[in-house]
């Protein structure tokens, strides 16, 4: 059976103790490896890493659905991240060994499961989506859950499973199938928000910037800071040093230093391969030159 990655984002980064009592419900399903949890309190959001095959995987996000909507409201929910549910985006990612044929089918599954038990709304979105319009994430998100209930009144967003209007406290959620995904923030030395929003137009590949990179400013006012925060879909297109690298010249720019940058959830280790062969100008470094790599084959 193919091995999958399923990345669900929850709209809950500021209670720990909850946090926790999801991702050990999750970790609890047989079949089911949990093996990373992420909590941001100013995103207010937090992002589970865990991989199975297709079924346990159903199971383990089903699972994750009641222990998220027993806690988490999302009416009451504000935090920098956008979001249209309490259980925001279920993604399917093919591991080695499996095709994306594979995540589709237990993205479309999944979805089905979750309108059926829950009575939340359902969107497809990426490889699984049924309608072209519905691949991008951000369009799904667009208008958020306070624009949610108008958006379903209209006939091109009729959910792809579950009811035509928002669950009371769960809104709808986005559940799809993708590759590899690198969340990547870059942390700036000053409180100015405009700062940020400027320098992720200028890197996001919407607005002409790098391939593959999805960008969009956010104020930390707990720290003073703003922050670039980034989805790089396509590490073998624009590497995490080719961003860090962007950032920190329109930053310059600017007169602004870079504070940090912060990686959410896993990475495929070659993105940090191609980071540090580009860093350290190594043309033809590959991760077959990696002593680990090479114990293992």
């Amino acid at each position: 059976m193919p091995l999958l990655e399923c990345v669900p984002n929850i709209s809950e980064g500021r209670d720990a103790a909850a946090i926790h009592r999801i991702a050990d419900a999750v970790a609890a399903v047989p079949g089911v490896r949990l093996l990373d949890l992420h909590a941001d309190a100013v995103h207010h959001r937090a992002v589970l890493t865990f991989v199975g095959e297709p079924d346990p995987l159903r199971a383990a996000v089903l699972t994750l659905f009641e222990a998220t909507l027993a806690v988490v409201d999302v009416t009451r929910q504000r935090g920098a991240h956008p979001r249209i549910g309490a259980v925001d985006v279920v993604p399917f990612v093919p591991l080695p060994g499996a095709a994306m044929s594979d995540a589709i089918a237990a993205a479309r599954a999944t979805g089905a499961a979750v309108a059926e038990r829950f009575g939340v709304p359902v969107f497809l979105y990426e490889a699984a989506a049924a309608r072209v319009e519905r691949r991008a994430l951000q369009d799904v998100r667009r208008g958020q859950f306070e624009g949610l209930a108008e958006k379903l009144r209209r006939p091109e967003w009729q959910p792809d499973f579950g009811p035509s209007v928002p669950h009371p406290t769960a809104g709808a959620v986005a559940i799809g199938a993708r590759g590899y995904l690198v969340a990547y923030n870059i942390n700036l030395a000053t409180d100015r928000l405009a700062v940020a929003t400027r320098i992720a137009k200028t890197v996001r590949e919407s607005s002409g910037g790098l391939p593959c990179v999805k960008a969009m400013g956010l104020a930390l006012p707990d720290r003073g800071l703003v922050q670039v925060s980034m989805n790089l879909t396509d590490v073998a297109r624009t590497s995490m040093a080719a961003v860090f690298e962007a950032v920190s010249a329109a930053a310059a720019a600017e007169g602004v230093a870079v504070h940090e940058s912060e990686v959410v959830g896993l990475v495929p280790a070659q993105a940090l391969v191609e980071a540090a062969a580009r860093y350290l100008r190594l043309p033809d470094f590959s991760r077959d030159r990696v002593l680990e790599t090479r114990l293992t084959v």
